[in-house]
């Protein structure tokens, strides 16, 4: 059974800092030469890309309701046989959700560090700290870290207000090197011109607070990858990859080379055009924001439609579909010339559209996905199949003209290979 020293960086609600000190943790580690493997509670693309950065290696999700635990845990176990420290980042609350980052906590063992905001609290600290550590008396629970303190008294305020015996993991203080965001999260890694430098001083921050040493190990069953034919050898998949399309789970990459086949990645927004192909896989992102730049690019959408044309597979998921119909009417009000794939339009809306976990039953099987947009859209046509939520709710459409299948969930690949290979192949 492989080994290795794991936490679970948790808190009491989104907004207390979780993506920004597992990202600073992970940079800390790594410049002291330690092998570390970020994952990401839940099926979130822009956090991983972050702690990638953060760490040097790639970040994958754990979710209990997308991925599944036999997912979870052979991704855990090769982590723990090929690092020096592995770090979890939670998602929302700790106990949010269904499944929740506790849940994952208390399956695999793995010790949870609680980050509380105390910007606005002194002695309530420990109550907070109290009740998540004895909410679920199953609960692996190491003990709490401070964000956001404003002085040396206020530190010993806090760290007097624990329980006895709790662990204290230090203080972080009030500090305006909080990550950017925009209306889908964080800003794109790609995006943040000085994110090393910002990381190294969140690092820094982190020297003064016993954080800086590494957590028990913990032991992970063995368990091998899952066996994947290789359905798509010999096929080369053409890959949307920049600023506008860059919502990719990594496991969905690693996945389709399983499978055998040949990854080709070209940037819309850059002006490439199709690379030679088998398939394409347009993913989610932020067409919208580049419509300068995409509305223009007669090029690519006139090869696309050749490639459909042909009888050839393309995948878009979201942002993918969005920009494969006529117009996309942004949140300014102005309407943008698109792809014109597909009939109809995509309109922002000011508010979130949708989210969550989804499943979805199409002719080459069964997948589970995600969706999380702020778009709703338009089209005269029928959908193929309709997703639907985990309680059974109806959940989103998914469209198919010829091999064209579009939709605004994303599907995580490692859920049906087989059925990937077959939508691809």
């Amino acid at each position: 059974m492989p080994t290795c020293p794991a936490l679970l960086i948790a808190a009491p609600a989104s907004g207390q800092g979780k993506t920004t000190v597992t990202a600073a943790l992970a940079r800390l580690h790594a410049r002291q030469g330690r092998r570390v493997t970020v994952f990401k509670c839940g099926p979130d693309f822009l956090d991983p890309q972050i702690h990638a950065f953060a760490s040097g290696r790639p970040c994958q999700n754990l979710d209990l309701g997308m991925c599944g635990e036999a997912d979870a845990r052979w991704r855990l176990a090769r982590a723990a046989a090929d690092s020096d420290l592995i770090l979890i980042e939670g998602v929302m609350g700790l106990f949010d959700g269904q499944p929740s980052a506790a849940d994952i906590a208390i399956r695999f063992g793995i010790p949870v560090m609680a980050l509380i905001d105390a910007g606005a609290m002194a002695q309530t600290f420990g109550a907070v700290a109290h009740g998540l550590a004895n909410y679920r008396p199953e609960l692996p629970f190491a003990g709490a870290l401070a964000n956001r303190v404003g002085s040396a008294f206020h530190t010993e305020l806090l760290q007097k207000s624990i329980p006895a015996g709790m662990g204290w993991f230090g203080a972080l203080p009030k500090s305006d090197d909080s990550l950017a965001e925009r209306h889908l999260g964080l800003l794109q890694a790609a995006e943040i011109d000085d994110l090393g430098t910002r990381l190294d001083k969140l690092a820094d921050a982190l020297v003064d607070t016993s954080t800086v040493d590494l957590p028990p190990a913990v032991r992970f069953d063995t368990c091998p990858p899952p066996d994947i034919p290789p359905l798509l050898a010999g096929k080369t998949i053409a890959i949307a990859h920049d600023a506008a399309y860059g919502f990719i789970y990594h496991a969905n990459l690693e996945t389709l080379r399983m499978l055998g086949a040949e990854l080709s990645f070209f940037s819309p927004v850059a002006g490439d055009t199709l690379p030679p192909c088998d398939a394409v896989w347009l993913p989610g992102g932020y067409p919208e924001l580049h419509a300068t730049a995409l509305s223009g690019h007669q090029r690519l959408w006139d090869a696309l439609r050749a490639h459909v044309d042909a009888g050839k597979p393309l995948l878009a998921e979201c942002g993918g579909m969005m920009s494969l119909f006529e117009t996309i009417i942004d949140k300014a009000g102005v309407e943008h010339t698109f792809g014109g794939l597909l009939p109809g339009r995509s309109v922002m809306q000011k508010r979130l559209a949708a989210l969550g976990t989804q499943f979805v039953t199409l002719p080459e099987g069964e997948l589970s996905c995600h969706t999380f947009h702020f778009s709703k859209s338009e089209t005269p046509l029928t959908p193929l199949a309709q997703a639907r939520t985990a309680d059974g709710r109806v959940g989103e459409a998914i469209l198919r003209q010829k091999r064209l299948t579009a939709s605004y969930v994303h599907f995580y690949f490692p859920s049906n290979p087989a059925g990937i290979a077959a939508l691809l192949g």
